[in-house]
């Protein structure tokens, strides 16, 4: 992935999200928002992710707005896998250094600009996760394997498993079941 990030994204939700998201990407930071009807209930997140030279995830700041009314989030890393929500230390996310936001496709990046993936090789990339409506935070396990230059085999906890295609940048253009790039 050695092509520059281009200063935006949008990605077009697909089968069980009907929605949009769009990125502003710089050096250290991205910037999105999505909207989204999920199971018939609407909600819209703007989140903005401040990342180190090596990309790993230093600050995330997430806020939800659905029926039920807005809530936000702030959760911080040293860097090396320790982590705080909203000012308290959080343990279960001990040893973590990505976030991946369930309302973003652009989060996909993170990981695979961070690691060393040979192809063919299988490696754990487990997360901070942060729910789209209700910005819960919890750990998410999953692992890439690299394919070639521009697909990796996606799988998470629970059985989710989709090859996810990305451009030369290493931003999701394909990713099955969940999202498509259109710009």
């Amino acid at each position: 992935m050695g092509a520059d990030l281009p200063p935006f994204a949008a990605w077009r939700f697909v089968d069980a999200v009907d929605g949009f998201e769009v990125v502003y990407l710089g050096p250290g930071h991205l910037r999105g928002h999505t909207s989204a009807v999920e199971n018939g209930r609407a909600y819209a997140v703007a989140y903005e992710i401040a990342l180190d030279d090596r990309w790993v995830t230093r600050e995330v700041r997430v806020s939800s707005d659905t029926v039920d009314g807005s809530r936000s989030t702030v959760l911080h890393s040293d860097g090396r896998g320790s982590w705080t929500v909203d000012g308290v230390s959080a343990p279960h996310l001990d040893g973590l250094v990505d976030v991946d936001l369930e309302a973003s496709a652009s989060t996909n990046t993170l990981p695979v600009h961070r690691l060393t993936m040979p192809v063919g090789e299988v490696v754990v990339a487990s997360a901070v996760y942060v729910q789209a409506s209700d910005l819960v935070v919890r750990r998410l396990d999953q692992t890439y394997r690299r394919l070639d230059d521009h697909r990796f085999d996606y799988a998470s906890e629970g059985g989710f498993r989709a090859v996810l295609t990305y451009d030369a940048s290493g931003l999701v253009l394909d990713y099955p079941g969940i999202a498509t790039r259109f710009v």
